[in-house]
């Protein structure tokens, strides 16, 4: 499996899952340092490691009336100061291939929207940024298609590519998770990651807002370690009812460490099943 640093991280890292978590959307600086700072709390407490995640322009929206963020530039800075003040890489997704180089000066990683994981170009533009690229499975792609997009990347010199799960559409407002995907996409050669809130997502069924069953994140979050994920990725938020976007899929954050422990725990004993 092709294997790079991250920062302190290693992708991936037989030990620990590499752990991608944080707002859906930077709403304000407190609040991301709020939850920067419970992440790293979690992180010296269970012997984790940390990217933390916040989306600086919500570009994709049910609802045009719905949020988009503060403010490019300034949700970026939020975005560097949190790596600054804990040591924590960071992420965030771009939309377009303009947006690679206003990015790319904040981050470490660059998220590839589901809905965009097939643009060359915007592919193309984030690998030639040299940052590690996270391309998320759009919900209408076949997982073993994932290749596909992956090389697209790797064809710029850069082979710092995750793939991450995050649901297929299933009818209408509804996704499900096949996790033989998860062994499809492994068998790219790239790490793979499963994002246990975005899975969870009912698209639109809110009434111009995407509504979501929370109260399986934990399970499925097992069920994909179970099947050899090496990372899993969280949407958290102090409180999740007034959360400015995913409001019905975000993890409350006095919630998360008690989730981290446990699917730490799982990975260890895969893991262990796995070398035997």
């Amino acid at each position: 499996m092709q294997k790079f640093s991250l920062g302190p991280l290693s992708v991936p890292d037989e030990n620990v899952p590499l752990l991608i978590a944080g707002p859906c959307v930077i709403e304000n600086r407190a609040m991301a340092f709020e939850i920067a700072g419970e992440l790293d709390r979690i992180s010296r407490e269970l012997g984790v490691r940390f990217i933390f995640k916040g989306s600086y322009r919500k570009a994709n929206r049910s609802s045009g009336t719905s949020f988009k963020g503060i403010g490019d530039t300034e949700a970026l800075e939020v975005l560097a100061a949190v790596r600054e003040a804990y040591g924590m890489p960071v992420t965030t997704d771009v939309h377009e291939t303009k947006e690679v180089a206003l990015a790319s000066r904040f981050v470490d990683l660059l998220q590839i929207p589901a809905f965009l994981c097939r643009q060359t170009d915007l592919l193309v533009a984030a690998g030639e940024s040299g940052l590690a690229v996270n391309i998320k499975k759009g919900q209408f792609m076949a997982p073993e298609d994932m290749a596909l997009a992956a090389m697209k990347v790797a064809e710029t010199g850069n082979r710092k590519i995750l793939l991450t799960e995050r649901g297929s559409s299933f009818g209408y407002h509804n996704l499900v998770v096949d996790f033989r995907g998860v062994v499809k996409m492994t068998e790219s050669g790239y790490p793979v990651l499963y994002d246990a809130t975005h899975s969870l997502q009912l698209p639109g069924s809110g009434g111009g807002v995407s509504g979501g069953e929370r109260q399986y994140v934990l399970p499925l979050a097992k069920a994909a370690v179970a099947a050899g994920v090496n990372g899993l990725f969280f949407e958290v938020h102090p409180d999740p009812l007034k959360a400015l976007s995913d409001a019905a899929v975000q993890i409350a954050l006095g919630d998360f460490g008690s989730i981290v422990k446990q699917l730490l725990q799982l990975y260890r004993c895969v893991q262990t099943l796995q070398s035997r």
